[in-house]
């Protein structure tokens, strides 16, 4: 893996603070839909799916997936819709009511805060904000091109009532405010009832499985080489994806393949993980308390981030994380791709887990060093 240092400027530049979002309220097609009408959006990594080429995107820089956010008051509708790639929600505020199908009545189930669920791909699904006004979701969507979406048929009806259309390569036409409609490119047609029937179909028990609970979570206090070490004793729970996990018996609660895999990571005062580094992109998302964010073993760079604030690391960068909290804090780790993320530790902390007895077997999980095969005088 070759060497990645990061500039103090750079670091600047990746990291997100929740006062640089910026929402926009003409994203999508029901924009102008009554029980619709305001939604805010936000795209931090990556444009998501938005269809305004006026979103504000924060990170513009291809990650393999897109990070953003829907923000409503009590009430509001996000509007049946499908999605070609993963879409994950994550509910950092409030109760929002998830329901799919082809009509929304297949199925219905609740998000709390800290709850995460998967949404499976092609089928029909929308959300309604049943909690507070200042009710807040992220999104993680596969991929750096999500195609876009599909509206559901009714959607688009009632959006052509008020002067808005989407054309076939997903740009908004809002006739209203002046637009054209072009004749270069065709309009988006409903979906055919022919094409919308031979859609899966997911049960409430089955969908069930695809969300994760605090319940649902299980932690692992040896995930890391540097659990056993001061400053290391992070804890990990996969979500999605086996992650970056070294414990060869921690299991996540969603397996499917999303683009992305995703982690909570808690830690007491003083804890964290140690450097280390891998060669995908990662996305460090604060849900409470406060990090410290160390790059680069030489000329380090360092920065503290506070609930809801974000931090992209460059794949290859070396990085330590840390809580300088006083209490125990959580924050959401998104890290590239399907497979295992391998990580490479910082010599000290292979030398200093060797003296602990704790070691990475040839597979890439913890074992006891003593019994791990060595070349002769390693």
């Amino acid at each position: 893996m070759s060497q990645v240092e990061v500039t103090r400027q750079e670091l600047e530049r990746r990291t997100i603070r929740r006062s640089d979002f910026v929402s926009c309220n003409q994203a999508f097609i029901d924009c102008r839909t009554p029980g619709s009408d305001r939604k805010e959006n936000y795209s931090m990594i990556g444009p998501g799916v938005t269809q305004s080429p006026n979103q504000v995107v924060n990170l513009r820089e291809a990650h393999g997936y897109n990070i953003g956010a829907a923000a409503m008051p009590h009430g509001v509708v996000n509007n049946l819709h499908l999605h070609f790639t993963a879409e994950v929600f994550i509910c950092f505020r409030g109760e929002f009511l998830l329901r799919w199908g082809a009509d929304g009545q297949e199925g219905e189930l609740v998000l709390r805060e800290g709850d995460i669920a998967s949404i499976p791909t092609w089928i029909f699904r929308g959300f309604t904000n049943i909690g507070p006004d200042d009710g807040w979701l992220f999104t993680a969507l596969g991929h750096d091109d999500t195609g876009g979406i599909i509206w559901g048929p009714n959607v688009l009806r009632e959006a052509e009532g008020h002067g808005l259309f989407l054309t076939e390569d997903n740009r908004l036409v809002d006739t209203v405010a002046g637009d054209d409609k072009p004749e270069d490119v065709e309009l988006k047609r409903p979906m055919s009832p022919e094409d919308i029937a031979g859609l899966s179909s997911f049960p409430v028990e089955k969908m069930r499985k695809r969300v994760a609970t605090a319940d649902d979570l299980e932690w692992s206090a040896r995930a890391l080489l540097g659990s056993a070490l001061p400053g290391g004793a992070g804890e990990l729970a996969q979500v999605i994806g086996f992650g970056m996990t070294e414990d060869r018996l921690q299991e996540p609660r969603i397996y499917n393949p999303h683009g992305h895999n995703i982690s909570w990571l808690r830690a007491a005062p003083g804890e964290g993980m140690l450097t280390h580094r891998h060669a995908g992109t990662q996305i460090l998302m604060v849900k409470d308390g406060e990090w410290e964010v160390t790059l680069n073993r030489e000329e380090e760079v360092s920065v503290r981030l506070g609930p809801w604030d974000m931090l992209s690391v460059p794949a290859g960068a070396w990085r330590r994380v840390r809580n300088v909290s006083d209490s125990t804090a959580s924050m959401l780790v998104i890290n590239s791709g399907d497979g295992r993320v391998r990580l490479e530790w910082d010599d000290e902390v292979v030398k200093a887990a060797a003296d602990a007895g704790v070691g990475v077997d040839h597979n890439g999980y913890l074992a006891p060093f003593h019994l791990i095969p060595r070349p002769v005088g390693k």
